[in-house]
């Protein structure tokens, strides 16, 4: 069975649902979210997407992204998604929340309105292979300094969040 997304406007509200993909390739807003997750150092953590994703295939970018099943509140979704690829579940407060246009290369554009995330994890993380490659922790100004350097390891979202997120956490805690 596909997946469907939710169809938003430029203020969150549901629109009615489409298939992901066509969603995707018609570059429909629909509703999404990012985790970022920190470690008790204030280190970040990152990872690579496995090299089989429709699209960012290998590029590091937050914890996990992904899309709430329709009727499914972004919070549930974003644990049950943290789970899914990183193998944890931890408490999470909810951020911010942003809009952003990517087109890729393959035909295909993230069009979506962004419900960001926030939590703190020190213990295991048991990977799912076919989600993710690879994770570290890294400071924040190591990453900054990447995104620099190598801005295209890195997801186009990310790119985006990430400042933002750095932004909220100076007036915020997690």
């Amino acid at each position: 069975m596909s997946q469907q997304v939710i169809l938003v406007n430029e203020k969150d509200e549901m629109l009615g649902t489409m298939e992901k993909m066509e969603a995707h390739q018609k570059a429909f807003l629909h509703r999404a979210f990012s985790v970022f997750i920190f470690n008790k150092k204030g280190e970040m953590l990152l990872q690579q997407r496995a090299l089989n994703k429709y699209h960012s295939a290998g590029l590091w970018t937050n914890a996990c992204c992904s899309h709430p099943f329709p009727d499914e509140d972004v919070e549930i979704a974003a644990q049950r998604r943290l789970y899914e690829e990183m193998g944890f579940t931890t408490p999470l407060k909810k951020a911010f929340d942003f809009v952003y246009k990517a087109p890729f290369d393959n035909g295909l554009t993230e069009y979506e309105f962004d419900h960001v995330f926030v939590g703190i994890h020190d213990n295991g993380i048991h990977v799912n292979e076919s989600e993710v490659k690879e994770y570290c922790y890294k400071s924040v100004e190591e990453i900054a300094d990447s995104l620099t350097t190598h801005p295209a390891k890195y997801t186009a979202w990310f790119h985006i969040a990430f400042p933002m997120v750095m932004n909220w956490s100076e007036t915020n805690s997690i």
